[in-house]
């Protein structure tokens, strides 16, 4: 009874020491890792407003540390091995962490090494054609592409990535056959779209809404299965007789597997409050993305459910990064 009685001391103990740090967390600066290069991607610009804004919340310095390389993956990998006191977090991407275990020989495991505070944005994705493909909406895209199985060409910024991966599954899911041509990055794949020498690109709407506007490209349908707030009068390709079709690049904030409950849920208060203000919204829908708050539990069964589609499609197209 007396060493019952001493382990439930010493857990209660604990308990109120972990709520007692909590409550005075943080007491210095706060490292946020972005896994890609200063001003390359929205993830980075996302992540900057972020921590702007959680600077003046917490009362402590959030410093931004880019640490770019292998997609996204090495950054990751650091933060997902850093010390778990709450004082290094991460802005979690969707390629390196629900994609990334499929194609790439990973150092770390996304679901048990990184502990989910809270997704905070969407950036959704649009299927674009050339002008000079005939097809006016998905419909019409499906049927011209069965009468040319294997001659239309698809452009994305790389194997195993997103823009990839988003005309894998519209190929799985419509019974279509047409070819990838990879390129080292979305600029370098919009220019031959652009030139009409690859007819088709499913990628953010961030890269495309230029495009489309001034008529260079034609929007076929929003990847997301709600539309888009950036293009509302677009059709979803789900709406459009493919149910189910999602595709979207997410942006999160995460921390090292074994941080303090405690501190998770005063960082998810935190995201919420910034997230809810006019002047986030309006940033955001600025840069291209979408508020979309999950709290914590939700966050990680959603990068569960995400790895598990991606598997399949990525097996569907015998993916493989040498």
């Amino acid at each position: 009874m007396k060493k019952f009685t001493a382990l439930f001391a010493a857990l209660l103990l604990a308990s109120a020491s972990q709520a007692f740090a909590a409550e005075a967390y943080p007491t210095r600066p706060i490292r946020l890792i972005v896994p890609y290069p200063p001003g390359a991607s929205t993830n980075d610009i996302l992540g900057r407003a972020l921590a702007q804004r959680m600077t003046t919340g917490l009362g402590q310095q959030v410093v931004v540390d880019n640490r770019s390389g292998a997609s996204g993956t090495l950054g990751s990998e650091i933060a997902a091995k850093s010390t778990p006191d709450g004082y290094t977090l991460l802005i979690g991407v969707a390629s390196p962490l629900s994609v990334g275990p499929s194609v790439y020989k990973l150092g770390f495991d996304p679901v048990k090494d990184l502990a989910p505070i809270a997704r905070f944005a969407l950036i959704p994705y649009v299927m674009a054609v050339h002008p000079s493909v005939p097809a006016k909406n998905i419909p019409e895209f499906i049927a011209y592409v069965k009468a040319r199985p294997g001659k239309i060409n698809f452009g994305s910024s790389g194997s195993g990535g997103s823009p990839h991966l988003c005309s894998e599954l519209f190929k799985s899911m419509t019974g279509t056959d047409m070819v990838h041509v990879p390129y080292k990055g979305g600029a370098q794949a919009m220019i031959d779209v652009l030139s009409g020498q690859v007819p088709m690109i499913c990628t953010g709407a961030t890269a495309l809404s230029g495009h489309i506007k001034s008529g260079r490209l034609r929007a076929l349908g929003v990847a997301t299965l709600e539309r888009s707030a950036q293009m509302p009068d677009l059709p979803t390709i789900a709406e459009q007789g493919v149910k189910g079709f999602d595709v979207s690049s997410w942006s999160g904030l995460m921390a090292p597997a074994g941080t303090p409950k405690p501190i998770i849920d005063k960082l998810y208060k935190e995201v919420a409050r910034i997230i809810a203000t006019d002047d986030m919204k309006k940033f955001m829908l600025n840069t291209g993305a979408e508020p979309a708050l999950m709290a914590p539990q939700e966050f990680g069964n959603y990068i569960k459910s995400e790895i598990a589609v991606w598997a399949k499609v990525v097996k569907t197209a015998n993916i493989r990064i040498d």
